[in-house]
C-alpha cells in the first residue's frame, strides 16, 4: 500500500485525510483500482459486504436557487428523494445532482464523494441506518482510496444531521441482482 499521507494524493483525498488527522478519530485508508471504485464493483472485487458500504449522494433542490445536501447511506439501501429529501429541503422537486454538480460542489468524481472535507456550506445528512454499523467503507476523496472507520465520525463532524428514514431498504426485483438495483 502506498503511503496514503504523501504528498501525491490529488487535493481532494489530501483534504478528507487532513480533515481525518484533525478529528483524531482512527482509520484505514485502503488502496483501490479507480476502476474498481463504483459500489458494486468494489465490494464484489475486494469482498466488502454492501451492508457496511457507505455510499455519499449529493440530492439538489429543483428550486431558486439550488440546494444541495450530501447524503449518507448504505449501499443495501436507496436513498428517499422523492419524499424524506425532497421534504427535509422544503422543496416541490428534488433530484440526485449530476456528476458534473458533484465534482464542482465537492471536488470528488462519483466513487470518491465522501462525507469528510465537504465545503462548510453543504449539509450532511446520514441515514440513521449508517450509525448502527460497527464501521463502515467511506469513499476517500478520489476514486483510489476508501475508508474504513467507525460511523462515530459522523458525531464529530461538522454541519451533520443523522436522519431516520433517509434512506429505504432496496426491495429486489424479480430477474436483478441481490442488492435490487436496476
Amino acid at each position: 500500500m502506498t503511503d496514503p499521507y504523501s504528498d501525491s494524493q490529488d487535493d481532494a483525498s489530501a483534504q478528507v485525510l487532513t480533515a481525518l488527522k484533525d478529528l483524531g478519530i482512527e482509520h484505514q485508508v485502503m488502496d483501490c483500482d479507480p476502476e474498481l471504485a463504483d459500489t458494486a464493483l468494489f465490494c464484489e472485487h475486494y469482498g466488502i459486504p454492501p451492508e457496511v458500504s457507505a455510499n455519499v449522494i449529493i440530492a439538489a433542490g429543483k428550486s431558486d436557487p439550488r440546494q444541495y445536501a450530501a447524503c449518507v447511506l448504505l449501499a443495501t439501501t436507496r436513498l428517499d428523494v422523492n419524499k424524506c429529501v425532497r421534504k427535509k429541503m422544503g422543496v416541490k422537486k428534488c433530484s440526485f445532482a449530476s456528476a458534473q454538480e458533484t465534482k464542482t460542489l465537492t471536488g470528488m468524481e462519483i466513487g470518491g464523494v465522501t462525507a469528510l472535507g465537504l465545503p462548510a456550506s453543504l449539509s450532511l445528512w446520514v441515514d440513521s441506518k449508517v450509525m448502527q454499523c460497527d464501521y463502515i467503507i467511506l469513499g476517500g476523496g478520489s476514486r483510489s482510496i476508501k475508508i474504513k472507520i467507525s460511523p462515530a465520525v459522523f458525531n464529530l463532524a461538522p454541519n451533520t444531521e443523522v436522519i431516520e428514514g433517509l434512506a429505504i431498504i432496496r426491495v429486489p426485483v424479480l430477474g436483478c441482482a441481490e442488492t435490487g438495483s436496476i
